[in-house]
């Protein structure tokens, strides 16, 4: 009795912490292994959808059972910081739009910090306790872990939708020894709504619930090497993204509730949302290295960022061309 008044007791002052460092929803989910979940993310693999994101298989067995990441491992914090503002998309001729993750400052320099410091705050309150932190910085299922602990449901976009955030928010997650009180899932309020597999450009959500990583126009312009060409398919589709892409989100209605960070370093650096071509296409190594510290835009290099532009000049052309060729309406 004692033992569960005392998990109690930490768990409640561990959420009132995370809140207070500007956390804008915390669960805990149960730590064991995600038997449940394997076969799905065996098929996955199998199919391909991983693209050349070959680490999914090197890492598979620790994803999938904490314990390999963490033997003492016994529950899972999972926290959301929203990374939504103000600022939107405008389509200008000429420009490349950037995820609106990529806005502001790298999502890992600002929320690893935060998990540090609930680190050390399970270290103070609970005798002899062992805990890692990760913001998608290891072998760990974040959306998994945060559906468990009832942060959200896995949309048919695979994003973790919340009913009181939409989906435009970071998770961090902590595996920890301490002996927590666990959360409820929440239930999948999707219901019949598809409006993600309609609007994805590429046909990348082939059916609810599964991504082909391979057809992803984030999979794309991020995570591939800088010399990888696109194929025509998605090269002709590429619907104006330079950096990723935030279709499936902003057309979820779920969106409509999202929350507005109180994190000023996820606003857009230089109030600026899309990138001119022009500009990404003249820019230096020295340029790129200053306007993109600490951005999750680095990641795609100087040569994969302007690989991309070329890619959105070539859409660019493919579509006047394909405009030029149709017959006209009053014909």
């Amino acid at each position: 009795m004692d033992a569960v008044l005392t998990a109690h007791t930490v768990t409640g002052e561990l959420k009132r912490f995370c809140s207070s460092l500007g956390f804008d929803a915390v669960g805990i989910a149960r730590a064991e292994p995600l038997d449940a979940e394997a076969e799905h993310f065996d098929e996955w693999r199998r199919r391909g959808y991983h693209g050349t994101m070959h680490y999914m298989e090197r890492t598979r067995d620790k994803r999938l059972d904490p314990r390999l990441v963490l033997p003492s491992v016994k529950s899972i914090v999972v926290v959301a910081m929203s990374y939504d503002t103000p600022y939107r998309h405008t389509d200008r001729p000429g420009t490349g739009k950037l995820s609106r993750y990529s806005w502001g400052d790298d999502y890992h320099d600002v929320l690893l910090p935060k998990l540090e410091r609930i680190v050390e705050w399970l270290s103070e309150h609970v005798p002899d306790c062992q805990s890692k932190a990760y913001v998608d910085t290891g072998p760990v299922m974040e959306k998994q872990w945060a559906r468990r602990a009832g942060i959200g449901w896995q949309g048919k976009n695979t994003n973790i939708l919340s009913r009181q955030l939409g989906s435009f928010f970071f998770l961090g997650v902590v595996l920890t020894s301490a002996e927590l009180k666990p959360d409820s899932p929440v239930p999948d309020y999707c219901g019949t709504c598809t409006a993600c597999l309609d609007a994805c450009p590429t046909g990348a959500l082939v059916e609810p619930y599964i991504l082909d990583g391979s057809r992803c126009i984030s999979y794309w312009t991020i995570e591939t090497k800088p010399d990888a060409e696109f194929p025509d398919e998605i090269r002709q589709r590429l619907d104006g993204w330079l950096f990723g892409c935030d279709v499936c989100q902003d057309v979820c209605p779920w969106n409509r509730f999202r929350k507005e960070t109180s994190e000023p370093a996820f606003f857009p650096r230089f109030g600026e949302t899309e990138l001119a071509l022009d500009a990404v296409l003249s820019m230096s190594l020295d340029e790129f290295r200053q306007r993109f510290r600490r951005s999750p835009v680095k990641r795609a290099k100087l040569a994969g960022l302007q690989r991309n532009a070329r890619m959105l000049r070539a859409c660019d052309e493919y579509r006047r061309e394909s405009d030029e060729r149709a017959p006209s309406r009053s014909r």
